[in-house]
């Protein structure tokens, strides 16, 4: 999330009140760190974004709580067995409507309840909210993955499950890849239909998030007082507005422009995914401004930068030197690395970088590229017809730079095979 150093206070100089009911530790624990954290969002956001002592208290509750729906789901995993469990849910996928009568009643309750279609879907929006990110070629999935989650590692708390899962071992390149692949699935043409692979995909990291809760809930080493539950709702509503919300605010900050309705598209595509995911839709938001100002709120609840931001930071650092080039492997790797450090210092600053422990650079990336992004994004409103061409050229630059992310191997669980058999695997 984009950070600078500012000042402990907002323009009012309130605070928000402290918790009336006992609140896992981490909710509100730095606060200093945390404005630290949002002080350049708030440069952005029209009025007051200080959360009321209600919302405050909604939020901290939202600590606690994970994904019912979905944790019904996986406790009915582990009582029948995964293996045979999940065959069932890949099934029940490729079923959707026309699930057998037999269909035990937690897995027919998920896929039936995710089924439904919200009222508020305007699909023709969400499709060109599709286009939108698609046409923002690799320079789109360079500042999502900068912006997004390198910024977003100075929030310790969520790193948590990663470090206590031993994700941190599976190796940030791999990690990225596995992002990436899901993200083009959700941002294709009629990605999100149901049945689509967007959708399925979608549905599967659910399923697993679900699964690493009931793992770290019940391993005996994860400390519910003081970081709430694994994946809970409040950090499920920080990764749903990285997406959204922060990729927005990335490219626009580095030259691309987009019409208020084309925000609006992205949001309203993300909305729907947030809600697929299991976020609350009470904590997902409607427009882009509502979006900065749940952001915010979240970045003032969420514990500073630790070791773990450390950790995570200069994994991913390192994580374009390991991807899998054609030609040329060290000398597109470390100008890659250094593309991506640039990027990384517009965003998080330089108070930021050492929260990361990232090494100094200088944001001379996006400086040399604002202008020919904000000429090109210009030339593509102002032409009629160019805009479609140019979406689907960038969306194919899109895909085959994935093949240079995944190498030989895909990602199995993504895509219908069981996680706990893929881990063994490996």
């Amino acid at each position: 999330m984009m950070t600078v150093p500012s000042a402990t206070t907002n323009d009012t100089g309130r605070q928000p009140r402290p918790s009336r009911q006992q609140h896992p530790a981490r909710h509100g624990s730095d606060m200093l760190a945390a404005r630290q954290m949002a002080s350049r969002l708030r440069w952005m956001i029209q009025g007051d974004p200080e959360p009321s002592e209600a919302c405050w208290q909604a939020m901290g509750d939202a600590l606690s709580v994970g994904d019912p729906l979905a944790d019904d789901l996986v406790g009915w995993m582990h009582e029948v067995g995964m293996a045979r469990a999940w065959g069932q849910f890949e099934q029940a996928l490729k079923a959707a409507s026309a699930l057998p009568q037999n269909t035990p009643a937690p897995l027919r309750v998920f896929i039936e309840s995710t089924g439904q279609i919200p009222a508020w879907l305007d699909v023709d929006l969400m499709a060109q909210g599709a286009r939108v990110l698609q046409s923002t070629g690799l320079h789109g999935m360079m500042v999502l993955r900068d912006a997004g989650l390198m910024a977003g590692y100075q929030a310790s708390a969520i790193n948590q499950t990663l470090i206590q899962t031993g994700s941190l071992h599976k190796g940030a390149q791999r990690r990225v890849a596995e992002t990436t692949t899901w993200w083009l699935a959700c941002t294709d043409d009629d990605g999100m239909a149901p049945g689509a692979p967007g959708f399925t995909m979608t549905l599967r990291v659910r399923v697993m998030h679900a699964l690493v809760r009931h793992k770290l809930m019940h391993g005996g080493q994860w400390d519910e007082r003081l970081w709430g539950m694994p994946v809970n709702q409040l950090d499920m509503q920080a990764t749903y507005l990285a997406f959204s919300v922060v990729q927005l605010l990335a490219l626009k900050t580095t030259g691309i422009w987009l019409t208020r309705r084309e925000s609006h598209a992205v949001m309203h595509l993300w909305r729907y995914i947030g809600c697929l995911m299991g976020v609350d839709e009470k904590l997902l938001s409607v427009h882009e401004q509502e979006g900065r100002v749940a952001l915010y709120r979240n970045v003032l609840s969420q514990a500073g930068a630790d070791e773990s931001s450390v950790l995570l930071g200069r994994a991913l650092m390192d994580e374009p030197l390991q991807r899998h080039y054609a030609n040329l492997a060290g000398v597109r790797g470390h100008l890659n690395k250094a593309r991506h450090l640039s990027l990384v210092r517009w965003f998080v600053g330089r108070s930021g970088m050492d929260n990361l422990g990232l090494p100094a650079a200088i944001p001379w990336y996006p400086a040399m590229m604002m202008l020919p992004l904000l000429l090109r994004s210009t030339l593509l409103h102002a032409v009629p017809g160019l805009a479609p061409t140019w979406a689907r050229r960038s969306r194919a630059k899109q895909r085959r730079y994935l093949d240079v992310l995944l190498g030989e191997r895909a990602p199995q669980h993504l895509t219908g095979g069981c996680p706990h058999q893929e881990k063994q695997a490996r």
